[in-house]
């Protein structure tokens, strides 16, 4: 009787979240693809040797060595167990993550580096961080002041400059 609870307890522990043969599958085969890529591109740029090598040579060589740990990875995959890859509770903290930084490479054409910095730390410090408004704020601007002080004045770097820094003169 305790035997049956047991095994239902410890079914309902098991993590729920994307399972590691179908990711390593899809892995294995995307990067079978860039193999197959790398080797057209090499044998059409010419991958032999005509008094010397040919342009397509070393990169046709480097190719056939990732196809093969490629299809590699794909037969170890289906020899492996099938257990949990990552959790959807572990996916969830990846795209809270992932979400701010697509929105700052997003901004950063249109607003300029400097003020998509600044969105991105509202908007991450908000999400991942437990501070308090006025210190995300404050991080906001010192940050990317900071930084533009750092590269725009001292080392002279241009980076990517929107709207505001135009308005500013710079």
């Amino acid at each position: 009787m305790s035997g049956a609870s047991d095994s239902q307890v410890s079914h309902s522990q098991i993590p729920r979240g994307l399972s590691r043969r179908p990711v390593e599958i899809t892995t294995a085969l995307l990067l079978i693809a860039l193999g197959l890529l790398v080797l057209y591109d090499s044998y059409g740029r010419g991958a032999g040797w005509d008094n010397g090598p040919q342009n397509g040579f070393f990169p046709a060589r480097v190719g056939w060595i990732f196809l093969a740990a490629s299809l590699f990875i794909l037969v170890q995959s289906f020899r492996t167990e099938n257990r949990v890859f990552v959790t959807y509770e572990q996916l969830g903290q990846v795209a809270r993550v992932f979400a701010p930084l697509v929105l700052f490479v997003a901004l950063v054409q249109p607003l300029g580096l400097y003020v998509a910095a600044g969105i991105f730390i509202i908007v991450f410090m908000s999400i991942v961080a437990t501070s308090r408004w006025w210190a995300i704020g404050l991080t906001a601007v010192l940050v990317p002041l900071a930084c533009f002080w750092v590269f725009e004045l001292q080392f002279r770097v241009p980076l990517p400059k929107g709207p505001l820094e135009a308005l500013l003169g710079y």
